[in-house]
């Protein structure tokens, strides 16, 4: 099986090259390292069914076509993930969820791949249906500062359904709720990473609002087993999935944990509410339970330990 995986050098995309890796596949990871870190991939180099691309999907796909053996399966996890990386690259966000999934597309159509789209718990916005169920319309101000990421990940959803209705691509869509693990970067702006590097380094950890909005926070394992059984499952061709886990947390409660688990006090200070931040985040995963079989089995505590004992090697190989 030859699978291509874009975004291969990120948080996510990494650990699904090494899942796809553990399975016997072939893989090419597509990379142009904007937020990828190659750091990231050092156990799938090692790997000879594994082979890096260094290319930018939106804009020098061919060459990402001349390299890679014909695929069976395309993930698209391209984009940037965080509010901190988007708002910055607000318009190369949109252009590899639109052209870069227009050319993935384009190449499944070809060559007769399955497509996976990696797209968000954004998608739903503000919702105003909790839990959120793939059903939801969503909530999203589509001129508002999340906008770029947000409306881009829809239009791409958008888009590979029109590929599924007018060419029969084999499109399959992951909604992917807030996700944590090793290799989420310090300062990426995502308030996992934030706190832990924060009472790691014996700073207040900073809860923007009064910490009452929720999040349900998945590890990445449990994610990408997610994705791998979206991407390898028969019957799922024109679905759309939500993955993450729906243990809801307030974040002032997230705060508590990690301080915890990192045996500090906790100390907090707040910061104003960014604009259009959701107030409530929670899946419902009954369709991945009865279409995949999957829900995650780590807990927030286990998840969070293992990523504060990578966060506490980080901090020390950095001194």
């Amino acid at each position: 099986m030859n699978v291509v995986i874009t975004g291969a050098a990120g948080f996510v995309g990494s650990h699904l090259c090494e899942r796809f890796l553990s399975e016997g596949a072939c893989v090419f990871g597509v990379d142009n390292f904007s937020t990828g870190v190659s750091g990231n991939l050092s156990d799938a180099v090692r790997n000879p069914a594994f082979q890096l691309l260094t290319a930018d999907v939106s804009h020098d796909f061919d060459d990402v076509i001349s390299r890679a053996a014909a695929p069976d399966i395309v993930l698209h996890l391209a984009s940037a993930a965080s509010p901190l990386e988007y708002s910055v690259r607000s318009i190369e966000t949109m252009e590899v969820n639109s052209a870069g999934s227009a050319h993935c597309l384009e190449w499944c159509k070809r060559v007769g791949a399955r497509f996976v789209f990696a797209s968000t718990s954004e998608a739903y916005g503000d919702p105003t249906e909790h839990p959120q169920s793939e059903e939801y319309w969503g909530n999203v101000n589509p001129i508002g500062p999340r906008s770029c990421y947000d409306e881009s990940k829809r239009f791409g959803e958008a888009l590979s359904m029109a590929y599924s209705r007018l060419h029969g691509v084999d499109v399959r869509i992951a909604r992917v709720f807030n996700t944590y693990g090793p290799r989420m970067r310090a300062h990426d702006g995502r308030v996992v990473p934030n706190f832990i590097r924060q009472a790691l380094c014996g700073d207040a950890v900073t809860v923007y609002g009064e910490g009452s909005q929720t999040r349900s926070f998945c590890f990445v394992e449990d994610l990408c087993e997610g994705l791998y059984r979206l991407a390898t499952r028969q019957s799922a061709s024109g679905t759309v999935v939500n993955l993450g886990n729906p243990d809801e947390r307030t974040i002032a409660e997230l705060a508590e944990v990690v301080s915890r688990l990192i045996g500090v006090p906790l100390r907090v200070e707040h910061g104003p509410l960014p604009v259009d931040d959701p107030r409530r985040r929670c899946p419902d995963i009954s369709r991945a339970k009865r279409l995949l079989g999957w829900e995650p089995t780590t807990n927030l505590e286990e998840g969070l330990s293992k990523t504060i004992a990578y966060f506490r090697g980080e901090l020390v190989a950095a001194k």
